[in-house]
């Protein structure tokens, strides 16, 4: 048995993104953005399958050149611009189970356009995943300092918790947590074949990296992320 036999990545990349097109073939900093998680995934050494589900020929191409497997290509009905992540996890998970007459016990969930990533989250949330059976789901999380706010049906602005009427430095309140799970998301698999990427027993890996907010989905997101990663090689 080869080392994290029982754990798997398994990475959505669709062709027919809207917001900006063929964007998971597009490249940053020489790298296209789907062998991004890729790479990032083999680094971390924690994941024994890399699985990349995707409609798209040269998507796939691209996935098995950098080390990923692509052993089918995702139906239409899971490729569509309202499918869920779920949705797709979940068919992904349980055509390769059968495919390989297997069952995994732990899958991890990264993305193509979530790009400031540590390897080494992904080996932690497996990880902590392990050291505690008790946990359904370990991922990263961004911590904020700031106040959120929800509209209620009858038009009127409420806080999201009580706490955030009090005002304080920032470096004395309380802190909230934004899921980042395309960064890193380890969950049991059983939570995936039931359609949910993560539990309700969670644990959080805290960072607070800003970077970490660029999600590309537009030509503004690349471009940002292009200036990001200049300055970070600074």
């Amino acid at each position: 048995m080869k080392k994290n036999d029982d754990t798997i990545c398994i990475i959505c990349a669709r062709g027919g993104s809207k917001g900006l097109s063929r964007k998971n073939t597009l490249t940053l900093d020489g790298i296209p953005l789907i062998a991004r998680p890729i790479i990032h995934a083999k680094e971390s050494g924690a994941i024994g399958t890399i699985l990349v589900t995707t409609d798209d020929v040269e998507i796939a191409e691209i996935a098995i050149k950098y080390g990923a497997e692509v052993p089918f290509l995702r139906p239409k009905e899971f490729a569509g611009d309202l499918t869920t992540t779920e949705d797709t996890l979940k068919h992904a998970l349980l055509a390769y189970e059968k495919l390989v007459n297997k069952k995994f016990e732990i899958c991890v969930f990264i993305t193509a356009t979530d790009i400031f990533r540590k390897k080494t989250w992904i080996k932690e949330c497996v990880d902590l995943l392990r050291a505690n059976s008790e946990l359904e789901s370990v991922f990263v999380g961004h911590k904020t300092h700031k106040n959120y706010w929800e509209k209620a049906e009858d038009g009127s602005w409420h806080r999201l918790a009580d706490w955030m009427k009090f005002y304080s430095s920032r470096q004395v309140r309380k802190p909230v947590v934004r899921e980042d799970t395309g960064l890193g998301c380890a969950s049991r698999a059983e939570l995936w074949r039931c359609g949910r990427r993560i539990g309700d027993k969670v644990e959080i890996i805290i960072q607070d990296d800003d970077f970490t907010g660029i999600d590309i989905h537009s030509l503004e997101d690349l471009e940002l992320a292009r200036a990001a990663i200049e300055i970070r090689k600074k």
